[in-house]
């Protein structure tokens, strides 16, 4: 029963500092008044790209160059400097023309890539190197945005080949070396995105032009009422107001030219079909914690990230799922009848069959695509497919999002190498 798994002190002992990790995590908006840095977690350039000169506020990456970057870096893309044959600045001769442009998500703890490592938690997998990059983890808040699908930059640890959208923009035009930025948090939505725009770092005269991503795939039908979380639940016109607010906002930060991208809700009834029966990290040893148990567990803690789907009752999965839909509809009528001055605004679905039959062509399992200590959120992996599909999907309908291929990289290479790395 779910107060038998409530009262397994273990397990009650690792949700409760989960929770208390999440809690203490530190608040998004009082990290670096100047918000880039040579550090990577507090925010530092794990999150948005690495400053070049701490010290100088007006240098940092996303910017248009400052006299073409002829004595210094001022944008941070690792292009700088004069061609001694001919006297014309690098960042002229590679650059000028080339549309240069950053990538920007407003999202929530898929965004961010909120993970917690199975080994910390199954005894069998434990070593001393098990725990390693927990202080890493934990002044980023379980996030690793380092490694998510949009603003990732390294090396993938799941072995893929798939590229973050911020890679294949580089990879395109090596002068949007660094220009990217996770404004993502745990437990965003469209109640609170317009405060994370507060972080968002683009200067309408001074910057290049920016593609946003707002995908806040979860948390309006996911929280954590537990005996009636349908009420709680953001109405289709909440949902309106709420994201109007947020445009109007970032038609007010961007450059002219920049692009916006609403992305829709999840599909979460996947959840339960594909891992209720399954065993979980903690259960895979002795085969007695399922996921179904671990549901129930986090819904008597009342820390489970999402009742309505995470849930035994069908109808209550039902239900979140059809106001997820009307909601992703609400995202789709907002890009196809309004218009801003500065940017372009398109929809996109939360397309995640697409993803899994990607997945199964590969050799994949679907239960493979979901984080395994928490049973809700997409992996590593998913969120790199994801990535792969929205580009393809991007270059195909509306090319002109993402900028001309720079026909200079391979001489940006040449002189500059890895430009400074991230």
């Amino acid at each position: 029963s779910g107060a038998g798994i409530c009262s397994l002190p273990f397990l009650a002992k690792i949700c409760q500092k989960i929770k208390l990790a999440i809690k203490n995590s530190v608040p998004i908006k009082d990290v670096d008044s100047d918000k880039y840095s040579i550090f990577p977690t507090l925010r530092g350039y794990h999150w948005r790209g690495r400053d070049c000169n701490d010290s100088d506020k007006t240098v940092y990456p996303g910017r248009r160059p400052d006299n073409w970057d002829a004595h210094r870096d001022s944008n941070c893309n690792g292009i700088w400097g004069v061609d001694p044959k001919d006297g014309i600045p690098y960042e002229k001769k590679f650059c000028e023309g080339s549309q240069p442009r950053g990538i920007i998500l407003l999202g929530d703890a898929a965004g961010a890539h909120f993970h917690i490592p199975p080994e910390w938690l199954t005894v069998s997998q434990m070593s001393v190197n098990s725990f390693l990059n927990l202080p890493t983890a934990v002044t980023n808040e379980l996030d690793w945005p380092q490694l998510s699908g949009t603003t990732g930059f390294l090396d993938s640890a799941s072995k893929i080949k798939e590229n973050s959208i911020y890679l294949r923009l580089r990879k395109r035009n090596r002068c949007n070396h660094r220009d990217y930025q996770n404004i993502s948090k745990n437990g965003a939505s469209s109640r609170n995105v317009k405060s994370l725009i507060e972080s968002l770092s683009r200067n309408q005269l001074l910057d290049h032009p920016a593609i946003v991503i707002y995908a806040m795939i979860g948390n309006d039908v996911c929280n954590g009422r537990k005996t009636d979380p349908v009420s709680a639940m953001t109405t289709p016109e909440q949902l309106y107001a709420n994201v109007l607010k947020m445009l109007e906002a970032l038609n007010s930060h961007l450059p002219t030219g920049s692009h916006v991208i609403l992305y829709g809700l999840a599909h979460g009834a996947f959840l339960w079909d594909t891992l209720h029966s399954r065993y979980h990290p903690l259960g895979q040893l002795n085969k007695d914690v399922t996921y179904t148990q671990l549901y129930s567990f986090l819904g008597c803690l009342q820390v489970s990230p999402c009742p309505g789907w995470m849930s035994a009752n069908e109808t209550l999965r039902a239900l979140t799922s059809e106001r997820a839909q009307q909601l992703s509809e609400t995202l789709r009528k907002i890009a196809a009848s309004k218009k801003f001055t500065n940017f372009n605004l398109f929809y996109l679905d939360f397309a995640f069959q697409e993803v899994v039959e990607e997945w199964q062509k590969m050799g994949g399992q679907p239960w493979e695509l979901i984080e395994a200590v928490d049973g809700f959120h997409p992996n590593e992996v998913a969120l790199l497919l994801f990535a792969d599909q929205l580009w393809e999907k991007v270059q195909r309908q509306w090319p002109d999002v993402l900028g001309k291929e720079n026909p200079f990289n391979p001489q940006i290479e040449e002189v500059f190498g890895d430009q400074g790395g991230h």
